[in-house]
């Protein structure tokens, strides 16, 4: 998915002058043949993080379009002020493309782990906040970007994951997407865990049980109409996310539901990251399985939600 990402950079890059990409240390080779093609729209700083979001900011100002790339914690943790007061506050067109969402550098323990960039991306005025499922979908989602005159938080996962979208589902910013309708059950997912819904949901099949999938591709602005309608048609609702279960897609889903639909908040419950920095070591699958985000704990869940055996 990084990789799919920075080449539509870089193809966009060769259509439109005014699109930059700017690194943060991002090692040898990375966009090689865009530093060699296009060198006045390739920027790779130092392991300066902070910089590069005011950098970003001054270009967009002169009418630029920056594409900024790094690990995900450096690029939301230490820059945070940066972003709120330098993009958000001017509302400038900057795009920040984050490695590592969730538990990818799970060897590298809590400091390296994004588990709370939704969360405090999504409270900042004019920020939006996207999150996709596979390497077709970024390519749809790179392409909207360009349109979008807010800045952008983009979420990027280890790479290599199964593609799922369809390229007759579209892609647009704000919208939800129907992966399978909903039945008695849905799971509501963003990012790489629509994938495990879409596991779960074919498991349940098997055993008589229709679940929905709806995969919220962009946590900030949400998809209220869509959502709320979802749920209002399913006897019960779980959330799905690689993320805290404090303040992301599942506390925004029920942020909408207290506020424009309140008899339906008690249909969901929220499958996440407890509230706690990681304490164990291992590959991303291996905390996934720790944190109880799998198949068969999304189909646990969604039995014991219909009061099903």
């Amino acid at each position: 998915m990084r990789r799919t990402a920075l080449d539509s950079v870089y193809n966009l890059a060769k259509e439109n002058e005014k699109i930059i990409f700017i690194g943060s240390d991002l090692g040898p080779g990375v966009l090689d043949s865009m530093k060699k093609e296009l060198p006045d729209q390739f920027f790779m700083e130092g392991v300066s993080e902070q910089h590069i979001i005011g950098m970003a900011a001054g270009l967009a100002m002169e009418g630029f379009i920056p594409f900024v790339n790094t690990i995900a914690t450096f690029l939301t943790r230490r820059c945070y002020e940066q972003i709120a007061l330098d993009l958000c506050l001017q509302d400038l067109p900057v795009r920040l493309i984050a490695n590592g969402g969730g538990g990818v550098y799970a060897p590298l323990g809590p400091t390296h782990l994004a588990v709370e960039d939704l969360a405090i991306m999504r409270v900042l005025p004019n920020m939006t906040v996207l999150c996709p499922c596979d390497a077709d979908e970024m390519k749809r989602l790179m392409s909207a970007t360009l349109g979008w005159i807010h800045p952008i938080y983009i979420r990027l996962a280890k790479g290599g994951d199964k593609v799922i979208s369809k390229k007759e589902n579209g892609f647009e910013i704000g919208k939800a997407i129907h992966m399978v309708e909903e039945g008695e059950g849905l799971f509501i997912t963003t990012g790489v865990m629509t994938q495990l819904a879409l596991e779960a949901s074919e498991m349940l099949a098997s055993e008589g049980i229709q679940c929905g999938v709806l995969h919220v591709h962009t946590i900030k602005p949400l998809d209220d109409f869509n959502i709320i309608k979802s749920v209002e048609s399913a006897k019960a609702v779980i959330t799905v996310e690689e993320h805290t279960r404090i303040g992301g897609l599942g506390s925004a889903v029920l942020e909408i539901l207290s506020d424009k639909s309140p008899k339906s908040a008690f249909k969901v419950k929220r499958i996440g990251i407890p509230d706690k920095f990681a304490d164990q070591y291992g590959n991303q699958n291996s905390l996934l399985g720790h944190w109880d985000i799998s198949v068969p704990d999304l189909c646990k869940a969604m039995k014991t939600k219909l009061n099903l055996k």
